[in-house]
């Protein structure tokens, strides 16, 4: 039987799973919700002080990731993200979805899961 993979990118990981239980309650079993970034890492596990001066750079601080070069940590330093001066307001959602929703369907009943996947607020 002929599949059809969906990647969906969700804004919320609260919307990203409620799509997904909506799939698995119509019968499409093959799903997976991950959180994505762009960056490396998990980032701080725990609270720390800035002030101290103990922090590996900007990125790991503010963009909660791990860097393995001095080069790359500088590079994500320069993200408005990184910086604080920028809140992401006015940014479209779409550039701003953190969460993926993978769901393989069969071909002929794609239709129906894009629908679900779509009426949660999915990005196709």
């Amino acid at each position: 039987m002929a599949k059809k993979n969906f990647l969906a990118g969700f804004v919320s990981i609260d919307d990203a799973q409620a799509a997904e239980q909506a799939l698995n309650e119509a019968g499409f079993t093959i799903t997976q919700v991950d959180q994505i970034s762009p960056y490396p890492g998990e980032g701080p596990q725990q609270v720390m002080n800035p002030l101290t001066g103990n922090i590996p750079s900007l990125g790991y601080l503010t963009l909660d990731a791990e860097f393995n070069s001095k080069s790359a940590a500088i590079l994500a330093a320069t993200d408005v993200s990184a910086s604080g001066m920028s809140d992401g307001d006015g940014m479209m959602p779409e550039v701003n979805q953190g969460v993926l929703l993978t769901a393989v369907v069969p071909a002929d009943q794609a239709e129906q899961a894009e629908q679900i996947i779509k009426q949660y607020g999915g990005n196709i």
